[in-house]
């Protein structure tokens, strides 16, 4: 793989500032303001924020709002396989990943702001996604958290168009909070005052209490799940519903009963900050959405040649233990349309709860490969992710590489048997590594 400009100025910045999470604002917006505060310039934010979901609901909202028409700028992260990947730049017809000269640009002249400063990456290349999007033309902008909230780099947008939040469930303990509460007050900093607000479908009641008292002593016009909207499944169809009535829909391209509920609460935010959206134009975006590294379904490349033939093969980059349980419920699903055994390849970094993940499949995978995770530095070692899989109640054993598990399975096969479900998961690090490695990368 080529190595770009863009991906040379990111290793340098990374040589000289620290990589991991410091959460503050005061960095971010001492560097913007010497920047001229492009965060201030932006199209309307849809700024989403939770545990889990946000990236379905990011990618879902670009769905609703390409779908009518709209050029849309799209900040995610982390990236899968290229930095690029966290910067879509609206276009008609679609946006378009940056462009790596554009990038390279956009990089140095932050990093020459901040004049050799300490400063986070993250918060260097959120600021990187605030010059970007300031300089191009859209009609939106959607902003994922990267963690948290109150703190995250990304919430120095002072009058966002929509604020969403997602479900919320225990997912960096170490800087958040070790009760569901604290957790979801950091996620409710990204209410503003007087700025719509969406809450999403959520499972814990604690969290949602704090959302709804945070949007209502804000006076944030809120609309929550199953109160004000939600959307439910009938005769093969999504409807969604909220004061303005319904929608009947296609289900969504995204596989799994929960993107159900991040489908309502995209469809909720694209109204709640303002744009037109009929049940045609939401329809097509249903059939159009698209989210690698979440339940993806992998049908070709390297890996899939080394893996018994006729295998099912997903790839989900879900990493906590809510994550583990709507993957867990998605297979399900997948298995009474069409009985496979399951096996797991799976790798994770030492900062999730691996026994919390692995127990949503209990009783539904055959066995567990664990691997380890090439592009952290925060891997744990797959004979110690083997034993948090045991401790789960799962057979498990460690091997050294995602494709050599796959050939372990090729090997074992027997001809005549059914052929696997295979789910490769447990880190967006992994994730990226096996699109790389495929040689299926983002588009």
């Amino acid at each position: 793989m080529t190595t770009l400009s863009a991906d040379l100025e990111i290793e340098r910045l990374l040589t000289l500032h620290p990589k991991g999470f410091d959460l503050s604002l005061d960095r971010i917006s001492r560097v913007l303001d010497r920047l001229g505060n492009p965060q201030d310039k932006l199209p309307p934010v849809i700024h989403i924020a939770g545990t889990n979901g946000k990236g379905s609901c990011a990618a879902l909202s670009r769905a609703l709002l390409e779908a009518a028409g709209y050029t849309v700028h799209v900040h995610t992260s982390p990236h899968l396989v290229r930095w690029h990947e966290r910067y879509r730049i609206g276009a008609e017809g679609g946006g378009k990943f940056v462009e790596d000269a554009v990038f390279a640009d956009a990089i140095a002249r932050v990093a020459a702001a901040n004049r050799g400063e300490t400063i986070t990456v993250f918060e260097i290349l959120t600021a990187v996604g605030f010059v970007l999007f300031s300089e191009h033309p859209a009609d939106a902008t959607i902003l994922e958290v990267g963690l948290g909230g109150r703190f995250d780099a990304t919430n120095v947008v002072k009058t966002p168009a929509v604020s969403i939040a997602m479900p919320v469930s225990m997912d960096h303990e170490a800087y958040l909070g070790d009760r569901i509460e604290l957790i979801a007050a950091e996620k409710a900093g990204i209410f503003k005052r007087g700025c719509p607000a969406v809450i999403g479908a959520q499972e814990f009641e604690p969290a949602l209490e704090v959302l709804v008292e945070t949007a209502a002593r804000l006076g944030c016009p809120a609309a929550v799940y199953s109160q004000d909207f939600l959307a439910f499944e009938e005769n093969g169809r999504l409807v969604y519903q909220d004061n303005d009535g319904l929608m009947d829909l296609s289900l969504p391209r995204l596989p799994g009963r929960h993107q159900f509920a991040n489908a309502a609460a995209a469809i909720a935010g694209i109204k709640a900050a303002g744009f037109a959206l009929d049940q045609h134009t939401a329809d097509k975006a249903m059939l159009e959405v698209t989210w690698p590294g979440r339940m993806q379904r992998l049908t070709q490349g390297k890996l899939v040649d080394m893996a018994p033939e006729g295998s099912e093969i997903w790839l989900d980059g879900g990493h906590n233990p809510g994550a583990g349980t709507v993957i867990a419920e998605a297979l399900v699903e997948q298995e009474e349309r069409n009985p496979r055994p399951l096996f797991l390849i799976t790798g994770m970094i030492n900062t999730k709860d691996q026994a919390g993940y692995f127990a949503a499949f209990k009783g539904l995978a055959k066995h567990v490969y664990t691997v380890p995770v090439g592009f952290s530095d925060a891997s744990v070692p797959n004979d110690e992710l083997a034993a948090r899989a045991g401790e789960a109640g799962l057979s498990a054993e460690p091997v050294d590489s995602v494709a050599n598990a796959l050939k372990l399975l090729r090997e074992t096969w027997r001809p005549g048997d059914i052929p696997p479900r295979i789910l490769i998961g447990g880190s967006l690090y992994l994730a990226g590594q096996v699109l790389g490695d495929n040689g299926t990368p983002p588009t």
